[in-house]
C-alpha cells in the first residue's frame, strides 16, 4: 500500500511539473545574434509572428488579447505578419494597409473570424479588390487601402518580417519571439505564455 505522502506526491506532480522553471532548448531556444524587430529602450519586446490564414493563431488569438491587456506600460506586444509567400501574402499587405489607413485596432480580430468562422473572406486566392471590400466595412477607402497594400513602402514592410523571422529561425505560426533573442517552442498555447512570461521576467532583470 502507498504512503499517504507518496500519493499526495504523485497529486501534486502535475503542479510541481507546471511550476517549474522553462527549459533553454525544450520550451524555449536562444537566437544567436537575435536582434529585436523594433527596438525601444526601456521596453521589453514580445513580438507573434502570426498568418491571419493560420487556424493556429486564430485559436490562439483570444488568449494572446487576455495576455496582452494584463501586461505593465514596459512590455510592448508586436504582431509581425508571416510573409511566407502563396496565399499568406495578401493578408500580411492587408495587415499593413490597415496599420496604415487607421483601421487595425478595429480589424484584426475581425480577419479572423471572417476567415475561419463565417467564411466572408477566402483563405486562398484573395484579391486585393475583395479585401478591401471587407475593410471597408470598418470605415476604410477602398480604393486607398489597395494602394497601400501594393505600395513599395509595404513590399519593404513584408521583407523586413520575412528577414526577421528567418533570423530568428521561425518553422511555423503562431511563434512568439522575446527580445529578439528567445524564440518560445512550448507544447501548447498556455504554455507558450508561460514561457513568454518568463523570458520577458528574465529580460527585465537583465539576466
Amino acid at each position: 500500500m502507498k504512503s499517504r505522502f507518496a500519493v499526495l506526491l504523485l497529486a501534486l506532480m502535475p503542479l510541481l511539473a507546471f511550476a517549474a522553471d522553462p527549459v533553454a532548448g525544450v520550451d524555449y531556444v536562444s537566437i544567436p545574434e537575435g536582434k529585436p524587430y523594433a527596438p525601444l529602450k526601456g521596453k521589453v519586446e514580445v513580438v507573434e509572428v502570426f498568418g491571419y490564414t493560420c487556424i493556429h493563431c486564430a485559436h490562439f488569438q483570444p488568449m494572446l488579447n487576455a495576455w496582452h491587456k494584463k501586461q505593465p506600460s514596459w512590455v510592448r506586444f508586436t504582431p509581425v505578419p508571416a510573409a511566407f509567400g502563396g496565399f499568406w501574402m495578401p493578408y500580411a499587405r492587408a495587415y499593413y494597409a490597415a496599420a496604415k489607413t487607421g483601421v487595425l485596432g478595429k480589424t484584426h480580430d475581425a480577419v479572423f473570424k471572417a476567415l475561419h468562422e463565417d467564411g466572408t473572406l477566402p483563405i486562398q486566392n484573395a484579391s486585393a479588390q475583395e479585401i478591401a471590400a471587407f475593410y471597408k466595412g470598418y470605415g476604410a477607402d477602398p480604393k486607398a487601402f489597395v494602394a497601400v497594400m501594393e505600395s513599395p513602402a509595404t513590399d519593404l514592410l513584408l521583407e523586413r518580417s520575412k528577414e526577421f523571422a528567418m533570423a530568428s529561425g521561425i518553422e511555423g505560426t503562431p511563434t512568439i519571439i522575446v527580445n529578439g533573442k528567445y524564440r518560445v517552442t512550448a507544447r501548447n498555447p498556455e504554455e507558450t505564455l508561460r514561457v513568454t512570461d518568463y523570458l520577458v521576467a528574465k529580460e527585465r532583470a537583465g539576466k
